[in-house]
């Protein structure tokens, strides 16, 4: 069995990384870290988790993550992974960080999209961007993978196959994105209080959401040249799941068939995206509610022909395929196990 362990716990990705790990018939999960919680049961934190493990969180020590784990998942904030990654790399485990600090190949984007100069540039270029769909082969021999933002997940897998094939004008893709409470995390603000978050669509980033870099980076490495992304989020009465859909200019005359073509071509064997255009019933396009607790997204396209308009749709469970499960995707690849291993969620219905 290997071991392995998640610091930053006590959060709502950590209770998910933990709900799958504690499932996985590969893995024992050894550490769980909280500087808040450390001494208590998990399930007191992650009440659902009762009865399925005895685990007690402790403080996130290097020296006893080292000790007692193979393979460890940060689920940290943004900024603090940084300080912590170096170390686990140095001592010889495998790292999975759920953070945005190594998500970027060039740091100098470090800068525009998040406000600080990255300390460990030599790291940032051994890291790898953990979306399997695009870098399967490169996280198979990974020591650090940089596990994708939730938003970047969904608009990336939606829109990479019309980039691809240069179906679209790679200088004017507008993607409209909207996310569930969760996508907060569990620290309570004005902005999630329920009386301010129920019955609302709020646009919370106009423009310049750090997940756009990410969405630019990936599009770019698919097309082969620079791609330019304009986005913008809302928060939206849903606790759990993002759906994005992007507005994109076909450089010439497009029919459906060409499109289904190439997204089958794209993700015909992939475990874990589904094409969903359906010519009839409720679920005809990718709904969030349909992808609730499952590791899927679900990518759909529709052609306005009057405008020349590719509309690109994503959707997925913003703490599973846009965060945990997608971790555990790409630890199975990382050590060798099936990829689907641990992961076979369906959806919750209804929600």
């Amino acid at each position: 069995m290997t071991r392995v362990g998640v610091v930053g716990a006590s959060g709502y990705t950590g209770g998910e990384l933990l709900r799958i790990l504690i499932n996985h018939p590969k893995v024992e999960v050894t550490v769980a870290t909280s500087r808040e919680h450390a001494g208590d049961y998990v399930y007191r934190v992650h009440p659902h988790l009762r009865k399925l493990t005895d685990l007690k969180f402790v403080k996130p020590e290097i020296d006893l993550i080292a000790d007692r784990c193979d393979l460890v998942f940060l689920a940290v904030p943004h900024g603090t992974s940084v300080n912590i990654t170096p170390k686990l790399v140095e001592a010889g485990l495998k790292v999975i960080d759920l953070s945005a600090d190594f998500r970027f190949r060039d740091a100098s984007q470090y800068p525009i999209w998040y406000g600080w100069e990255h300390p460990y540039p030599d790291l940032l270029k051994k890291a790898v961007y953990g979306l399997p769909e695009l870098h399967r082969e490169e996280i198979k021999s990974a020591q650090l993978v940089a596990n994708p933002g939730c938003i970047a997940t969904s608009a990336i897998l939606s829109l990479a196959p019309a980039v691809k094939h240069g179906l679209i004008d790679a200088e004017k893709i507008i993607v409209d994105a909207k996310i569930g409470s969760s996508g907060a995390g569990m620290e309570a603000s004005l902005a999630t209080h329920h009386p301010e978050h129920f019955t609302m669509v709020r646009v919370y980033k106009p423009y310049g959401h750090r997940h756009t870099g990410e969405i630019e980076q990936e599009l770019s490495f698919v097309s082969g040249r620079p791609v330019k992304v304009a986005m913008t989020p809302h928060a939206i009465n849903i606790v759990r799941g993002i759906l994005t859909t992007a507005h994109c200019f076909l450089t010439r005359e497009v029919k459906v068939p060409e499109l289904w073509k190439n997204y089958r071509e794209m993700y015909g064997g992939e475990p874990f995206v589904r094409i969903v255009r359906e010519q009839r019933g409720l679920h005809r396009l990718p709904d969030p509610k349909n992808v609730v607790g499952s590791n899927f997204c679900d990518v759909g396209f529709e052609v306005d022909a009057r405008c020349g308009r590719l509309i690109a749709i994503g959707a997925l469970d913003n703490l599973v395929k846009g965060a945990a499960g997608q971790a555990v995707q790409n630890m199975n690849i990382m050590l060798g196990f099936d990829e689907r291993e641990g992961l076979q969620l369906t959806g919750v219905r209804p929600v």
